[in-house]
């Protein structure tokens, strides 16, 4: 028995054929071919662009770290001591002297200054280091020939007025010069010279002021060279600044 012999119908899936199969096919290949670009395509435009920005990078901080020709002669001018970074100690100011004489900063230039805080009405301490300050004093024009400016100034200015300074300390020294302002001039300049104090026992007008018993070296230019707490003797004070003095000079001298 023989069957009958059907025809084969071609659905398009020759290589020669156009069908809607196709087509997709071939673009797909194309766009494939498209995206396998050598790697160098990518490479190149991505070290031109980093190469630019490291040169803005650079040109910036060049242009930072310039000096105009002014400002560099200005710097020049001011003597190497000054320039120095130490920690940021100090600052401005604006107060009174037993005189009612107004005293800034800028009035202790040109001067090694020894400044400690301090109140007349302090029981122990407060008197021991004024006169610790008054025998520095001495020490150090008899034995080393050294002048300093001793600074004391007050942390009670509502019980320190000028005339009460100027009795307090002629006891002590009269070389001494005593400052005094208002609570928040005092409050400012003990932050900037990091004093603390506060009142304790406080009864009307009578109370104690705590704080840190601090002395600071202050060199010409107003840069703390040295801090010094109680335990300092006089004799030990009068060699440590007479030691710092002589660094300055010897430095100066180079």
């Amino acid at each position: 028995r023989q069957f009958p012999v059907r025809g084969f119908q071609s659905r398009g899936y020759s290589a020669g054929g156009s069908s809607k199969y196709d087509r997709p096919m071939r673009q797909f290949a194309e766009e494939n071919e498209s995206n396998s670009r050598p790697l160098i395509y990518y490479i190149v435009p991505s070290a031109i662009l980093a190469f630019a920005g490291l040169a803005t990078y650079v040109h910036y901080n060049d242009e930072k770290r310039a000096v105009p020709l002014g400002k560099q002669a200005q710097q020049n001018s001011i003597p190497k001591r000054c320039t120095t970074n130490r920690p940021a100690i100090g600052g401005p100011f604006k107060l009174y002297d037993t005189e009612n004489n107004v005293v800034t900063e800028s009035k202790l230039r040109g001067n090694w200054t020894l400044m400690y805080f301090g109140y007349t009405s302090s029981p122990d301490v407060g008197p021991k280091e004024v006169e610790k300050i008054a025998d520095v004093v001495k020490l150090l024009e008899s034995k080393y020939d050294i002048k300093i400016k001793p600074l004391f100034i007050t942390l009670d200015p509502q019980r320190d007025s000028p005339a009460q300074l100027k009795a307090y300390l002629s006891e002590f020294d009269p070389r001494i010069t005593g400052l005094t302002g208002s609570v928040d001039a005092i409050r400012q300049m003990a932050q900037e010279y990091r004093i603390f104090f506060k009142k304790v026992g406080e009864v009307g007008q009578d109370y104690i002021v705590e704080s840190s018993h601090n002395m600071y070296l202050l060199d010409p230019c107003l840069e703390t060279v040295r801090c010094f707490g109680a335990e300092y003797k006089a004799s030990d004070l009068a060699e440590a600044i007479t030691t710092e003095i002589q660094k300055a000079s010897n430095s100066a001298a180079k």
